[in-house]
């Protein structure tokens, strides 16, 4: 009898130690699950690595006002420049993964994972992809009275000379950087890149003549384009703009399978409760819908407003940095 009663007394403790546990589980929890249930009920950081004023800096004040008015909380821009976005992707992934925190991110981040032989943080797995917004060309170009008429004429003539033609980009490892390093891989030309500080200074040198070339962004030089002052000899991506509609594709050309659109997108930081990461992927939806912001970004980037998944970012960016890491090994590119 004594011990049927000592084995019910221990089955009894039993019990009332999992009840505990089990307490204590869920009042750790609540918390966590009550943040996601109010989230959000104060202001929230959308951070960004490049200059204010340039297209990064753009994007991401439209993006502010669309989720300001969706989440009903104010999202402030912060521009943190340097080393092609970096920078401002480190302090993302280092964030707490509150929500509070995310980031702007463009096709340099997918090149940073494959130039840099060591970053501070991961590319991939230091984020919760939220989604892409947007897709834009590139403008191949030179002074309206350079000899180049067309693409295929500065082709041949960077053929008949060799390392003789240079061309300008916004700087080392930028989107712009590797479109021209791709064309002289599959057009078999030598030019050689002049790294700039942006690319306000790469059109102030063209039309100064210290450089005959440049890959530039559309938006920024369609009204020169549209004045005469620059000749358009091509797009990077495989068909013509809308803001661009006179000036060909590359591959229109000749140059086969020719491709290069950069593009912007938005992150959280790595852990962010899966509930905020579902409630930002539906308000950049819902926002990237909206005719107005649609019509404001395509016009702000000359591209094109096209949303993802989370999973589909995190397999673009994944591709991205392959096939970067292709064009820096065939171009001989030293890894900083």
């Amino acid at each position: 009898m004594a011990r049927s009663l000592n084995v019910l007394r221990g089955r009894w403790f039993a019990l009332r130690c999992c009840i505990v546990a089990a307490s204590l589980s869920f009042t750790c929890l609540a918390p966590s699950v009550a943040g996601a249930q109010t989230y959000p009920n104060r202001s929230i950081r959308l951070l960004h690595g490049f200059a204010a004023g340039g297209a990064a800096d753009t994007m991401a004040r439209i993006v502010s006002d669309g989720l300001s008015k969706r989440l009903g909380q104010p999202v402030i821009v912060e521009a943190k420049p340097g080393a092609g976005g970096n920078l401002a992707a480190d302090a993302v992934a280092k964030s707490a993964p509150d929500g509070y925190t995310i980031g702007l991110v463009t096709g340099a981040h997918a090149i940073s994972g494959a130039l840099y032989k060591q970053l501070a943080y991961s590319p991939i797995d230091s984020f919760e992809m939220l989604s892409t917004m947007v897709y834009y060309a590139l403008v191949i170009a030179v002074r309206a009275d350079h000899q180049a008429k067309t693409l295929a004429d500065l082709i041949a003539m960077a053929k008949a000379k060799p390392d003789a033609l240079s061309y300008g980009s916004v700087g080392f490892g930028s989107t712009h950087h590797l479109a021209g390093e791709l064309l002289n891989i599959t057009a078999g030309t030598k030019m050689v890149h002049v790294p700039y500080r942006g690319d306000s200074l790469t059109v102030t040198s063209l039309l100064a003549g210290d450089v005959p070339v440049i890959v530039g962004t559309t938006v920024l030089l369609a009204s020169q384009i549209e004045g005469g002052a620059i000749r358009g000899l091509a797009v990077t991506s495989p068909a013509r703009t809308k803001l661009l509609p006179n000036v060909p594709s590359v591959q229109e050309a000749g140059v086969k399978d020719f491709d290069v659109r950069t593009w912007a997108g938005l992150v959280a930081p790595k852990g962010t409760p899966p509930e905020i990461v579902k409630r930002l992927h539906a308000e950049i939806q819902s926002m990237l819908a909206d005719p107005a912001t649609k019509t404001t970004l395509e016009t702000a980037t000359g591209g094109e407003v096209r949303g993802s998944t989370p999973e589909e970012m995190r397999a673009l960016i994944s591709a991205e940095i392959g096939r970067w890491t292709k064009v820096i090994n065939d171009a001989g590119i030293p890894r900083i």
